[in-house]
């Protein structure tokens, strides 16, 4: 015997919400900000922002203190901009500068996968992920946890200021520039060895630039994080008003079923006695109180929405204490919500009529459309991901045949060839032995082609000859100058091949090098 009555309307309590970003009282550009104080919310929606920011801070905070052994010539942190060599380590992957065509790569990647979030599931990102919204989320639990829950926080900044107030806001700034320190903080631990770095910096030894940086970043996440908040989405991001071209009428937005909750009523059973329709919306505004963006979802799609979904889970416990079905505000496609208004309208010649989308019994008709999984995988997404594949394989093919040794050469512009005393002939070159692996190792540099030809290498020996063994450092390049002597007569310039090869590797790297004689230069 079940024992639950489910409440009346009547009796949600009804919370003094007004979004700040009404579409029914927009405010001028220039206005001053009305400070947005959201609910905390709970529900599944909730605990997924909270898994993803525990994740995301997780790999940004403890990232540069992932160890990688890359033996003795390498450092040994797995992810590492060292900007002294000009060198990119992530794991088991090293990028040159002259490699930087993989960062392109990446960014590509990021554009594409954007697009794909934004085309299957709406702002996924800016709701989720975006580092805005994660250190505001941070920032507010701390503004929980010392001033209250909204009402609490509202009655608060209202009020006159008091020794505990003053109390109150001094703990949590603090908090918050706390916060921001551990952000710039982490941030320079990706441009050195952070074990070191951490010492110099608690012994004041550190460059002034890590200071510097520390500061700046400081700074911006107290400013952007504590106290613009949601002005920062609205007013300096680009992406609210380029999402626009990367939704279609198939993608998962946050909507308000109008089709469903209107007309709404806090005294559905005095409605219904007087044969008035009622919708499942009974105007408690839960969903505008928890909304850290200060919007009325109701009021249909909105630039300022991020799809947090938070005020899914707020309408969704509401219903639950109704004892009525969930999804008054869920993910729904364009598509589906005009299906839905179009049953509920009958065709769109009157207003909503609760009773064209439900049984006597009070369920949904069949021909009511709900969510379908499949509609993700259409053409369009599907486009984005096999883009944003190919970039990646593509990317990881070159990394996995990419050649580990590099040569260059560079001809003597003056004099671009010696007539030496017995009728020989010598050009000049500057040669760069790139050794991409991080330990030394022995690299035959040899001639082919230019018959009779010779070099001598200064470096190495005072003899001539065609090959020369050169013992390449470690991650580094190594310059030589060299001088090739071809005997005999040459009546014009000749082509030839400089040959680095290290065996025990298998890298090898051919330059086509031009021999420049009296008859014709180059």
């Amino acid at each position: 015997m079940n024992l639950y009555t489910a409440p009346e309307p009547e009796d949600i309590e009804r919370l003094p919400a007004e979004a700040v970003n009404a579409k029914k009282n927009r405010q001028p550009l220039y206005a001053a900000r009305k400070k947005v104080f959201p609910k905390r919310a709970e529900g599944r929606f909730r605990r997924f922002k909270w898994f993803i920011m525990l994740v995301t801070l997780g790999i940004y905070y403890l990232a540069p203190w992932i160890r990688w052994d890359r033996g003795p010539y390498a450092p040994d942190q797995a992810i590492l901009v060292d900007m002294a060599s000009r060198r990119f380590f992530f794991f088991f992957v090293e990028i040159w500068p002259q490699e930087f065509y993989y960062v392109a790569g990446l960014l590509v990647m990021a554009g594409f996968g954007l697009f794909l979030v934004t085309s299957a599931v709406g702002r996924a990102w800016c709701g989720y992920a975006c580092p805005q919204t994660v250190w505001v989320d941070v920032f507010l639990v701390v503004e929980r946890a010392i001033e209250g829950d909204r009402n609490a926080r509202m009655k608060l900044d209202s009020g006159p200021w008091t020794l505990e107030k003053l109390r109150k806001r001094l703990i949590k700034h603090a908090i918050w520039l706390l916060i921001g320190v551990a952000t710039g903080g982490a941030w320079i631990f990706y441009f050195a060895d952070a074990p070191t770095l951490l010492t110099s910096l608690l012994s004041g030894s550190a460059p002034v630039v890590a200071y510097a940086t520390i500061g700046i970043l400081t700074a911006t996440t107290y400013v952007l994080g504590g106290l613009m908040r949601e002005q920062v989405c609205t007013y300096m991001c680009p992406w609210p008003r380029i999402q626009g071209a990367m939704l279609d009428e198939n993608s998962l937005v946050v909507t308000y079923n109008d089709w469903r909750g209107e007309p709404r009523s806090r005294h559905a059973k005095k409605a219904q006695t007087a044969g008035q329709s009622v919708g499942d919306c009974v105007d408690c505004n839960a969903c505008v109180a928890v909304c850290p963006m200060g919007i009325d979802i109701r009021d249909g799609q909105q630039m300022e929405c991020i799809t947090c979904a938070l005020c899914i889970d707020a309408c969704d416990g509401v219903m639950d204490k109704l004892a009525k079905a969930r999804g008054l505000i869920a993910y729904a496609t364009l598509s589906e919500y005009s299906q839905n208004m179009l049953q509920a309208t009958d065709g769109g010649k009157t207003p909503v009529q609760p009773a064209l989308v439900r049984t006597p019994d009070g369920s949904f008709v069949a021909s009511i459309h709900h969510f379908d999984w499949h509609i993700i995988f259409r053409p369009r997404v599907l486009f984005y991901a096999a883009v944003w594949a190919a970039i990646g394989v593509g990317m990881l093919v070159h990394l996995a045949l990419r050649e580990r040794l590099e040569l260059n050469v560079v001809h003597d512009r003056n004099p671009q060839y010696v007539l030496e005393s017995d009728g020989s002939i010598r050009n000049g070159y500057t040669l760069r032995i790139l050794n991409m692996v991080p330990a030394p190792r022995k690299v035959n540099l040899r001639l082919e082609g230019l018959d009779g030809a010779t070099m001598r290498i200064a470096e190495l020996s005072r003899e001539d000859g065609r090959s020369f063994t050169i013992d390449a450092g470690p991650d580094a390049a190594t310059s030589l100058k060299v001088f090739v002597t071809r005997h005999g007569n040459a009546a014009s310039a000749t082509g030839f091949l400089f040959i680095a090869e290290d065996s025990e590797h298998r890298d090898r790297s051919i330059y086509k090098a031009t021999f420049n004689s009296p008859g014709e230069t180059q």
